[in-house]
């Protein structure tokens, strides 16, 4: 799942793909081998303040129906019903959000458009975290069962909606109200939510990254091969990323070992 954010504000890539850029980018995304594109239209960065539909929606509906058009699977970054039933309309066919299921609207999208709902583990909104992967480490007990937990309860609130249980991934949300080592600790332990579903791990440039390998966003890309290949090895489905062509080799090297030859 490669990365696009039409936003000015996220964390890695704010304001990159503003303006016409960000059709190159959905070129760049395909020509690396992207199986899926995930457009987002409002920052999850820590602090983030919501951004309203209507602003949404002028900065995703364009990238959205061009990314389907050239033949992509596109994934809506949003945590708006109203925003994903009109990327849906366009085209998109996966909700992708991050406020685990605090809108069950989202569930009702995507079982109307016959599509998917990625549910990602977080704890509030983006606004309510103090900051990258600085969650307190008594905020959790077992921070891999309580985040089995809560993922299961919002899958049990889309599949109230009609949602089909195989309609719905999810995702452990590694740096959303988690510490470094929290996020660590679901990655070593991540074949435990596969039970709910196919999983996707979002470790791409993430703040839990640097505290063992240092550099800004964009100068992580080590760390983020090293988390994707754990992840896969502990069960991951999908992989969402930046770099999507660093990723691919890597997990083509890493077949090829397995392989023996």
């Amino acid at each position: 799942m490669g990365i696009l954010n039409v936003t000015p504000d996220s964390f890695s890539d704010g304001g990159v793909y503003l303006g016409g850029a960000w059709e190159r980018r959905i070129d760049q995304l395909l020509e690396e081998g992207a199986d899926l594109i995930d457009i987002g239209g409002e920052s999850t960065r820590p602090g983030a303040e919501p951004v309203a539909a209507e602003e949404q929606l002028t900065r995703v509906l364009e990238p959205v129906r061009v990314a389907c058009s050239r033949g992509a699977l596109v994934s809506i970054d949003t945590t708006s019903p109203l925003v994903a039933r009109e990327s849906c309309e366009a085209g998109a066919l996966v909700v992708n959000d991050v406020s685990c299921l605090a809108d069950p609207g989202l569930a009702r999208v995507a079982r109307d458009f016959n599509g998917w709902l990625l549910v990602m583990h977080s704890r509030g909104l983006m606004r309510t975290m103090r900051g990258f992967s600085t969650y307190p480490e008594e905020g959790y007990q077992d921070v891999v069962q309580e985040v089995y937990d809560e993922l299961a309860q919002a899958r049990s609130k889309a599949m109230a909606e009609g949602l089909a249980e195989d309609r719905i991934w999810v995702d452990p949300g590694l740096g959303f109200h988690k510490s470094a080592a929290q996020s660590y600790a679901l990655l070593h332990r991540l074949d435990t939510l596969t039970k709910l579903g196919p999983v996707v791990v979002g470790a791409s440039r993430k703040s839990f990254l640097a505290r063992d390998v240092g550099g800004a966003p964009t100068e992580r890309l080590g760390g983020t091969i090293a988390a994707c290949l754990a992840a896969v090895r502990q069960g991951a489905s999908v992989l969402r990323v930046h770099d999507v062509r660093a990723v691919r080799q890597a997990l083509a090297v890493e077949q090829a070992i397995l392989r023996g030859g």
